[in-house]
């Protein structure tokens, strides 16, 4: 095991930078999940630290050694990929051994460490079949088997469950969970999944445009995004955003809705409104309750509800045109066509600037 560290790390391809000087730690032993839209750098970010292209400018370490000049095979890191790329022609046995086998090690060590890989991974009983006799989830299985028999120090996994249904995403997010709980490696995993991000990760790198965004623990990055675009990432479903003016008339804050609609932001928050600009109010489904007042109070037309089990998802419009969504009771009684009121406190809202940036964050 091995920690990781970026120091100012760019990227470009030709005149494009990819990435804009990244810096990260990873400490040893620790789970940590890139997550972010397609193109953001994400998988870049990866194939930097695996050696697969060439750093731009700055520097990577991975334990005590710098690898920016170092091949693949000498950083001790496994990369396990969207695609199993398994050899069809050889058993599950030998698809785990063949890295082992062109190193030249000892028959009874590989015998060890594959054993050792199938146990962790449930494969023991499925060492002599071929690919195509695996479901797509036991494939992956034996990809990720063929990266723990090299006992790297590092994981490196791009997107693995990509190619999986929905079912089995959920049981080889499992499998991968219960893995690094076992192993205690250090793991570096990119997604563009949130949920996979939410569910995995010891802390989460958010990642826009080729730069870091917010790092932190699932939830605190979950209650306390530092701008728009974290809110509106993480959470599904997403942030509701509602855009207004501020309004610092009678000596007291406001937020002003379209429409009529003004909210009151208390001194204690601590928010300077400015006097122009556009402010923001963020308020998760969760934290609206259909029918009820309080801080916050909005009023909308039911368009669609969604009965999902254990709960219902309403999803309204407010007066003009604004769409919002409440995640509510499944019996809350809301039906399509029919005037509503929704209500949040405000300890649960977030407000942000024009430029962005959060103001306030009470949760």
């Amino acid at each position: 095991m091995a920690s990781v560290e970026l120091r100012g790390v760019r990227k470009s391809f030709g005149d494009f930078e990819a990435l804009h000087g990244v810096s990260l730690r990873v400490d040893d032993g620790e789970f940590v999940v890139f997550v972010g839209p397609s193109g953001c750098g994400k998988s870049t970010l990866l194939r930097l630290i695996a050696g697969l292209d060439e750093v731009s400018d700055g520097e990577i370490s991975i334990g005590e050694d710098i690898v920016n000049d170092m091949p693949p095979v000498e950083r001790g890191v496994a990369m396990v990929f969207q695609s199993y790329a398994l050899y069809p022609h050889m058993t599950v046995f030998e698809n785990m051994a063949f890295g082992l086998t062109l190193a030249g090690t000892p028959r009874d060590q590989i015998e060890a460490r594959v054993g050792h890989a199938a146990g962790i991974l449930e494969l023991s009983g499925l060492l002599g079949r071929k690919p195509r006799e695996l479901s797509g989830g036991q494939r992956q299985r034996v990809a990720i088997g063929r990266a723990i028999v090299r006992e790297p120090r590092v994981f490196l996994f791009d997107e693995p469950l990509s190619n999986l249904d929905a079912k089995l995403r959920v049981q080889t997010r499992i499998e991968v969970a219960k893995l690094h709980g076992s192993l205690g490696s250090t793991m570096i995993y990119v997604t563009h999944d949130q949920v996979e991000a939410m569910t995995l990760a010891d802390r989460i790198v958010v990642l826009n445009a080729g730069s870091v965004e917010q790092v932190g623990r699932p939830m605190d990055l979950y209650r306390s995004p530092v701008n728009l675009f974290v809110a509106g990432f993480l959470g599904s479903p997403q942030m509701n955003l509602l855009v207004g003016e501020p309004d610092s008339g009678n000596g007291s804050s406001r937020l002003r809705l379209s429409g009529d609609s003004a909210i009151a932001l208390p001194a204690e928050a601590g928010i300077a409104a400015p006097r122009d600009g556009r402010l923001t109010l963020g308020i998760r489904p969760e934290h609206l309750t259909v029918g009820v007042e309080d801080d916050v109070v909005l009023q909308g037309r039911v368009m669609l509800t969604e009965q999902l089990g254990d709960h219902s998802l309403v999803h309204a419009v407010l007066p003009h045109g604004e769409p919002i969504v409440a995640k509510a009771e499944i019996e809350c009684g809301a039906e399509a066509g029919e005037n509503i009121v929704l209500g949040a406190s405000f300890a649960n809202c977030h407000v942000f600037g024009e430029d962005g940036q959060v103001l306030a964050t009470r949760t």
